[in-house]
């Protein structure tokens, strides 16, 4: 039985989480156990997305319908990681202002989307280990 493609996403994701940490507590020169989650380079979700579409590439080819439906998701979570989730952190951090003082407010986390470097940094992540997990497997 071949479980490259349920094994692809999961494996994705618990390699760049760790890399994401590192790379995160490196910059702060503490742990960034606070900027654990959305946000961050190399991108989790674009590295998920990306190496699923590699490996679908790699063992069915590019002219394959599979492979189109993998580029098209992989374009809408990456759009949705840039544009909508950094507007989403920016009326967190209009919130958190206008809501100093205010008993009970719980503040907003702010850092929510991706730049274009986490993102591409995302791809570059997601495509090794799409070629990797391909190699691995096999065809």
């Amino acid at each position: 039985m071949d479980y490259a493609y349920l094994i692809t996403p999961f494996l994705t994701w618990l390699v760049v989480g760790p890399i994401k940490f590192l790379i995160n507590s490196a910059r702060q020169r503490r742990w960034a156990f606070n900027l654990v989650g959305n946000g961050g380079f190399p991108s989790n979700h674009s590295s998920v997305v990306t190496a699923m579409a590699t490996l679908i590439a790699l063992r069915e080819g590019i002219g394959h319908p599979a492979f189109g439906v993998a580029v098209t998701l992989a374009f809408i979570v990456m759009i949705d990681a840039n544009s909508l989730r950094q507007h989403v952190g920016r009326q967190a951090a209009a919130i958190n202002r206008l809501a100093v003082g205010v008993p009970g407010h719980r503040t907003l986390r702010e850092r929510m989307g991706h730049t274009l470097v986490e993102i591409c940094g995302g791809i570059v992540t997601g495509m090794g280990m799409g070629f990797l997990v391909y190699q691995v497997f096999g065809h």
